[in-house]
């Protein structure tokens, strides 16, 4: 049986989100209460940052597993020293305090999907002669600050496509799209719209549909998830007509941000403006957008201020 009881790791909140970032000094408490005299080896605590992807890929009676792994940093530090004699722990209460830098450098945000994760976790490690370490870890939920200029991102998209019906109608579609920004943060709405001229002679109908898109990779393998996370339906354009037709287009507020600073793991959003047309290609405007956090985007918008 254990003496260790109570075995707790805690971390300190640097703010109400629970987010650490670049730069940031993590501190932290190890308690626990011994029922009796114990001898230790030593007390170590371990930070850590790892991106790992997996997926399996079957061709016949075949199966390949891909794998990817990179460290992001690795940060240990002892609260007992290592004695080969062994430290004396008296019975009753202790807490160790412990605090640790995170690096500098662009590290990706915390992530977790179907075939990949970002996991920052702090792991406390007690160990005893001829007896199972004792262990326990939490969790650093890390929010990256490495994201492109969000300036540039903050003005007006817009595109414009042309098609000429053929075969099984006549005419053309044109069709400019807007968006009002292409950054935005989780549970924000951009304001879209799109400006068709139907001079065929067949209805279409145009449809608005964010995507969620996250790549996966080892090497030269990639495996990609493309997810529709919002759609729209307009009314049907008539032959020979032109119309306007506006779109709010609603962030999740659960949607994971951008992440476009890891190897082997990025997710991406993008805005398709088309229309759908029967029997034929659908032509369509296409707009990436950056989601970041709320409290990011200001930030960096006051610093580029304060630069000016």
């Amino acid at each position: 049986m254990s003496p260790f009881k109570d075995l707790k790791l805690t971390l300190e909140a640097l703010n109400q989100e629970g987010t650490y970032s670049e730069g940031d000094t993590v501190r932290g408490t190890l308690s626990f209460n011994l029922n009796s005299n114990t001898t230790v080896k030593s007390i170590s605590v371990k930070a850590k940052g790892d991106a790992k992807v997996e997926w399996k890929k079957s061709s016949g009676n075949s199966t390949t597993v891909y794998k990817g792994h990179v460290r992001y940093f690795n940060i240990k530090e002892y609260l007992v020293a290592k004695d080969t004699g062994g430290t004396v722990l008296r019975q009753g209460p202790h807490n160790f305090k412990f605090s640790f830098k995170i690096l500098q450098g662009g590290m990706p945000s915390s992530f977790k999907a179907k075939n990949g994760k970002i996991v920052y976790m702090v792991e406390a490690k007690i160990s005893r002669s001829w007896r199972w370490p004792s262990l326990v870890k939490t969790e650093m939920h890390f929010l990256s600050k490495d994201f492109p200029p969000i300036h540039i991102a903050m003005h007006p998209l817009s595109g414009s496509v042309d098609k000429e019906l053929g075969i099984f109608s006549k005419g053309q579609l044109q069709m400019t799209a807007l968006v009002n920004r292409g950054v935005c943060s989780p549970g924000e709405t951009l304001s879209a719209s799109a400006r068709i001229c139907n001079t065929s002679s067949k209805s279409v109908r145009p449809k608005f549909s964010l995507h969620h898109k996250i790549v996966y990779r080892v090497k030269k393998h990639t495996k990609i998830s493309d997810q529709v996370i919002f759609k729209m339906v307009g009314d049907p354009i008539t032959p020979r007509s032109e119309v306007t037709v506006p779109c709010e287009v609603k962030i999740p507020g659960d949607a994971v941000c951008t992440l476009h600073n890891c190897q082997i793991i990025s997710v991406e959003y993008y805005l398709k403006v088309y229309l759908d047309v029967s029997f034929a290609y659908d032509p369509e405007v296409v707009f990436p957008l950056l989601v970041v956090p709320s409290n990011l985007v200001h930030a960096q918008l006051n610093e580029e201020v304060g630069q000016v």
